[in-house]
C-alpha cells in the first residue's frame, strides 16, 4: 500500500513504488486534498518578485530597487499554513523523501529557463551536517535537473531565525566557489523567497564577475 507523503493516505493506484522515485505521475506520492491546501500564486501578483495580490511592486521590491538591484523573480505557492508545516517536517525535521513532494512542478517550471545555468542556494556546512542534505538541492535532485553549485555559505545564524530587520541588514556570508562566466545567463533557485536578502546577495557575487543576466526562482513567496 502506498501512502501519501504529507498525510499517509492511502494512494489509489496500480503502480509500484518505484514508479515514484522515478516521478510518473505526480499523485504517486501526494493525494488530491494535500496539493489543494498548498495556495498557487495566483495572475495578481508584485510584478518583480511574485508577492500574491500585489498589483504594483511590493515594498520589498521598492526596498531593493532603491538600493540599485533590479528584482527578477518567479515563485509558484504562497508561503501558507501548509507551506510552512510542509518546510518544518522537509527542511527542520529532515524528512529528505519530502523533496520529491514539488518535484514536478519545478520541472515543470523551469523548461523556460534550459539556457541558463541552475545554481542552487547553499547551506552552511554546519547545517549540511546537522540535516544531513542540501533541501534545495534535493529538490532539483528528485526533479532530475543539472545545476552547478557555485555558492558555498559561511557558518552563520540562519536566516529562519532572524527578524524581517535583521535579514536585511545581513552582511556577505557566501562565497564562490567555482568559475563564472560573464556571458552565461544564470538562474538561482531557492526554496523560499522572503524578503529578498539572501538572493542579493548571491546575485552581487555574480555581478562582481561581470554576469549581466541573473534571474532567481524558488517554491514559495
Amino acid at each position: 500500500m502506498k501512502e501519501c507523503l504529507l498525510c499517509t493516505k492511502e494512494l489509489k493506484t496500480g503502480e509500484h513504488f518505484t514508479d515514484l522515485i522515478f516521478m510518473n505521475q505526480q499523485e504517486e506520492w501526494i493525494c488530491k486534498e494535500c496539493k489543494e491546501d498548498f495556495e498557487q500564486i495566483g495572475e495578481i501578483h508584485c510584478p518583480r518578485c511574485y508577492k500574491d495580490k500585489e498589483e504594483k511592486v511590493c515594498k520589498d521590491c521598492e526596498y531593493w530597487i532603491q538600493k540599485g538591484n533590479m528584482v527578477e523573480h518567479e515563485a509558484l505557492y504562497r508561503y501558507n499554513a501548509a507551506m510552512k508545516d510542509y518546510f518544518k517536517r522537509y527542511k527542520f525535521e529532515g524528512d529528505r523523501l519530502l523533496g520529491m513532494v514539488f518535484a514536478c512542478d519545478i520541472k515543470k517550471a523551469l523548461k523556460k529557463y534550459k539556457s541558463y545555468t541552475i545554481i542552487p542556494t547553499p547551506i552552511s556546512h554546519e547545517k549540511k551536517q546537522e540535516r544531513g542534505f542540501n533541501q534545495v538541492s534535493t529538490i532539483l535532485d528528485f526533479a532530475e535537473i543539472k545545476y552547478n553549485s557555485l555558492f558555498q555559505k559561511k557558518d552563520s545564524l540562519a536566516q529562519s531565525k532572524k527578524t524581517r530587520e535583521e535579514r536585511l541588514k545581513t552582511s556577505q556570508h557566501f562565497q564562490l566557489k567555482g568559475e563564472v562566466s560573464e556571458k552565461q545567463k544564470y538562474l538561482i533557485f531557492d526554496d523560499i523567497y522572503t524578503t529578498g536578502k539572501t538572493i542579493e546577495l548571491l546575485k552581487r557575487l555574480l555581478i562582481e564577475k561581470g554576469v549581466k543576466e541573473i534571474k532567481t526562482f524558488s517554491i514559495a513567496r
